[in-house]
């Protein structure tokens, strides 16, 4: 994987990059993790400009986020309901979680959104919510390029002090995305045992 994303980049330049990150958003198997230390690398080496990298990665990936936001959108989640109803207890979820979910999110969407963006695994599913629940574009632009901005300029950074050892750059965020998967999975399988449905609660 990471000889293809060194070779495109090398080909491509800051469109490579662009679209490297474009293509992880919406197939999360191509890490950005491999992807924005590779760039780095280009940077320190003097075949790219660190800021236009970190710009290309952020605009590549924020193309993603509002394509995931937008289709989520017109789903909509009232679409979604006959769907919860009926599988509510695998997904640990009922309509009137729903209904206070979009409450919270109106909120604290802007935090939830700038903070997901900065967390392995997490970031590339937070368009979901954000626009099931219908959260002002504005306000999904302005946090989602926020946190995208703060998360490449933070991958390229690191390959761009390793150099050719930016490979210790998953030594470092592997563990992290082990773990969020981990609490994922705990607080799904918590959520799966104490779960009630409306029906069980009256």
């Amino acid at each position: 994987m990471s000889d293809w994303v060194v070779r495109l980049i090398e080909q491509s330049g800051y469109l490579g990059v662009g679209f490297l990150m474009f293509l992880e958003t919406i197939f999360p198997p191509i890490p950005s993790e491999v992807i924005m230390p590779v760039a780095g690398v280009a940077a320190a080496g003097g075949r790219m400009h660190y800021g236009l990298v970190v710009l290309s990665g952020t605009a590549g990936a924020m193309l993603g986020n509002v394509v995931w936001y937008l289709a989520a959108r017109a789903l909509g989640v009232d679409r979604l309901k006959p769907f919860i109803e009926r599988h509510g207890r695998w997904l640990t979820l009922n309509w009137k979680d729903i209904e206070q979910a979009e409450v919270w999110f109106r909120r604290n969407g802007v935090f939830f959104v700038f903070l997901g963006r900065l967390l392995p695994t997490v970031r590339s599913l937070v368009s979901v919510p954000a626009g099931l629940l219908k959260m002002r574009f504005r306000s999904f632009l302005f946090a989602s390029t926020l946190g995208t901005l703060g998360w490449t300029a933070l991958l390229a950074g690191a390959g761009y002090k390793l150099r050719e050892n930016f490979a210790e750059v998953d030594q470092y965020l592997g563990p992290v995305s082990n773990a969020v998967i981990v609490v994922l999975v705990g607080a799904y399988l918590w959520r799966l045992l104490s779960f009630r449905s409306v029906t069980e609660q009256v």
